[in-house]
């Protein structure tokens, strides 16, 4: 599974409409070009793709200031939306060892209501048991990595994250259901996302003049 769809869409729901320079600017707001694929390439390449998908709609608003195409906004569509609540749900439940999906849907877990977040956290720690299960069939923590070589070491590891992600996930679901954090119709929520003229202080670059992506 792949964090940069549900980034982009997310980013572009949380505008209302947004072009691409601003989805790329709350994505490395939020450090996500640090953390997973959400380069400028990939972001650009993403909200075309998914225009092209119905996902997305384009909205060419006004020419370029330095004589090229139309400045191009998107917008969700109600495939996106759907699209992207599926993504967001799947990214909170399965278990791998990619915590780039999971560090996207904890970003947007809060425009779900807190009854499906605690649910859907608590499937996540029963996916985890379920994984950890099917790897201690092969490899037996108390007997060490040792009996399989050096080998063994991937496997101590893979079940040391799961441990750790299943203890991580129990912390998060007693904060949740203790009340932490506004969820969807319990208020305004808390969106993390720069208004048009604010100045992003972990930017990597700024646009070009005219820039219509």
């Amino acid at each position: 599974m792949s964090a940069i769809r549900l980034l982009v869409l997310g980013a572009v729901r949380q505008h209302g409409r947004a072009h691409g320079y601003q989805v790329r600017n709350d994505l490395e707001y939020w450090g996500a070009h640090e953390w997973s694929n959400a380069k400028p390439g990939s972001v650009y390449h993403a909200l075309k793709q998914m225009a092209k998908q119905g996902m997305l709609h384009a909205h060419e608003i006004a020419p370029s200031t330095a004589g090229g195409p139309p400045r191009v906004e998107y917008e969700i569509t109600d495939k996106g939306t759907e699209e992207y609540f599926s993504l967001l749900r799947a990214s909170l439940t399965s278990y791998d060892q990619r915590p780039d999906v999971l560090t996207a849907a904890l970003g947007f877990m809060v425009n779900l209501e807190r009854a499906e977040a605690l649910a859907l956290l608590e499937e996540r720690v029963r996916s985890i048991g379920e994984w950890r299960r099917s790897v201690t069939e092969y490899y037996t923590p108390e007997d060490g990595p040792g009996r399989l070589g050096h080998i063994g070491e991937i496997m101590n590891f893979w079940v040391h994250l799961a441990d750790t992600g299943a203890e991580w996930t129990r912390g998060l679901i007693d904060r949740v259901r203790g009340g932490a954090y506004t969820f969807a119709g319990e208020g305004e929520p808390f969106s993390g996302v720069l208004a048009e003229n604010q100045e992003n202080p972990y930017a990597t670059g700024r646009p070009h003049p005219g820039d219509t992506r």
